[in-house]
């Protein structure tokens, strides 16, 4: 080999070995420049996130904000309720003490105040409540009753005064009316 020869293999391995030399550059540059770019990629969503993690977290503080708004409310319902039940309460009571001193005063109705012969004489709203059994076995009114059918001055009877002849007349069934006495329409 001579001295031409030697040094064209040698400027070849230089040119080669620049050419090398400059696509690893190159490469690295472009490297580096694709780091740089996915570095400022990952820095925006990373800061997308951050916001998107304030936003959650503003939602969550006022969801928090919102569910104590709703216990201060409930409870304030429950208050209420609980007014209003009382006030119920207070109304029902009256009301019922209203009704036992009107059955105080009602001689119609018996209560533990009234004597044991009061409590045995029917009245109204008793005879209401049983049902009618008849009058007595043998046909003859009992005693103290008036007989069915009489006449009983004004004077001489109380309006209060209910026998169970004058029930049994009002729990008749038939519907038509006597044909000497007109029907009240």
């Amino acid at each position: 080999m001579d001295s031409g020869q030697l040094i064209g293999i040698i400027i070849g391995i230089v040119v080669v070995l620049a050419i090398v030399a400059v696509a690893v550059m190159v490469s690295r540059r472009r490297k580096v420049a694709a780091d740089r770019n996915r570095a400022a990629e990952m820095r925006e969503q990373a800061k997308a996130d951050e916001l998107t993690a304030r936003e959650r977290e503003a939602k969550a503080t006022r969801a928090e904000a919102d569910a104590q708004q709703a216990e201060l409310e409930a409870e304030r319902l429950r208050l209420e309720a609980r007014s209003r039940q009382e006030e119920a309460e207070k109304v029902r009571s009256g009301a019922q003490e209203q009704l036992r001193k009107a059955d105080e005063l009602d001689p119609d109705v018996v209560t533990s105040e009234h004597d044991d012969a009061s409590a045995e004489t029917p009245t109204r709203r008793s005879l209401r409540a049983e049902p009618v059994t008849g009058g007595p076995v043998s046909g003859e009114p009992a005693a103290g009753e008036p007989v069915p059918g009489a006449r009983v001055s004004g004077e001489e009877r109380n309006p209060d005064d209910v026998t169970q002849a004058d029930t049994a007349q009002t729990h008749t069934t038939d519907t038509n009316p006597p044909d000497d006495k007109p029907r009240n329409l």
